[in-house]
């Protein structure tokens, strides 16, 4: 049985280190909008200088960025390649329903090819390399030949386990985006209150915790993600990296998380424009993804 795996562009594949990105996984792409251009991400567009023009940006308001699924036809045609080059199956890994349609708008296309292959389309229920990821590890069973049930299951452990924390230096974009709304908005910009978020075991990114200040918050996230998330987990077992849309608050959480012991073991990774347009050029974070050992049960 010949099998594909398809991901959608905002699990970074282009953007990760070079051995992710020539893998045979097939990219479904995003379209994103800005300053009256359209770009395909991961094809025509720059995450480094999308982001340091929306941090350049005077007037937020009137030129938000905004982004749109991938068309019917779009998806189809992914679909239709993979039956004419062959394939037997497609397993599809697309951004959290949490964030969108695109998940649930894949299953319908695929709707429309039952009887003509076989497409499993999973909810990663987070985004950026986390996503990636998950595409990764199901192209590394296919070639090992494991079977489609036991794939989900693999993916099923890694999702209910991953991690992400990240946290916005400025409220601009996600004020202005209605995710920070009324009182709370004014409130924050005021007393420059930091928000922390994650993304919740049903996809949804939502905030753990406010403090005042990027210092405090960076000392914050650092506490929980040692003592909640990595634990006593041995380093070798889990994947732990800096995602970010902006540098200079990068550098801030590099520096602060030297006091806390906290090591990263995976390159940095930038995050998908189409993710990230939602919460400014001014955030960083984590993503955490364990790694199974054999004597962890898949049930």
């Amino acid at each position: 049985m010949k099998r594909l795996v398809m991901c959608t562009s905002t699990g970074c594949l282009e953007y990760a280190p070079e051995r992710y990105r020539n893998l045979g996984i097939d990219i479904i792409r995003i379209h994103l909008f800005f300053k009256g251009k359209e770009y395909l991400e991961g094809f025509d567009l720059d995450p480094v200088d999308l982001y340091k023009q929306m941090e350049n940006t005077k007037e937020v308001k009137d030129n938000l960025p905004h982004t749109a699924m991938p068309t019917y036809e779009e998806i189809a045609g992914h679909f239709q390649k993979a039956i004419d080059e062959g394939y037997d199956e497609i397993i599809c890994i697309a951004i959290s329903s949490g964030l969108g349609g695109t998940y649930n708008f894949i299953n319908l296309v695929a709707a429309a090819y039952i009887g003509k292959i076989k497409i499993t389309v999973i909810d990663s229920r987070i985004t950026c390399f986390n996503e990636g990821y998950l595409a990764v590890k199901a192209k590394e069973l296919v070639d090992k030949g494991v079977p489609t049930e036991t794939i989900v299951k693999e993916i099923e452990w890694v999702k209910a386990r991953q991690e992400f924390i990240g946290l916005d230096e400025k409220l601009d974009y996600l004020i202005f985006n209605g995710r920070l709304r009324g009182a709370k908005a004014y409130v924050g910009k005021t007393i420059n209150i930091v928000p922390v978020l994650h993304f919740d075991r049903s996809g949804y990114l939502v905030p753990l915790f406010n403090t005042i200040g990027v210092k405090r918050s960076i000392m914050k996230t650092c506490e929980l993600l040692k003592s909640k998330v990595i634990g006593d987990r041995d380093e070798k077992d889990y994947l732990l990296f800096h995602v970010y849309t902006g540098p200079s608050t990068l550098e801030k959480m590099k520096e602060i998380e030297k006091a806390y012991g906290i090591k990263t073991n995976h390159e940095d990774v930038i995050m998908s424009p189409v993710s990230g347009i939602h919460n400014g050029p001014w955030l960083a974070g984590y993503e955490y993804i364990p790694l199974r050992r054999e004597d962890e049960p898949l049930d």
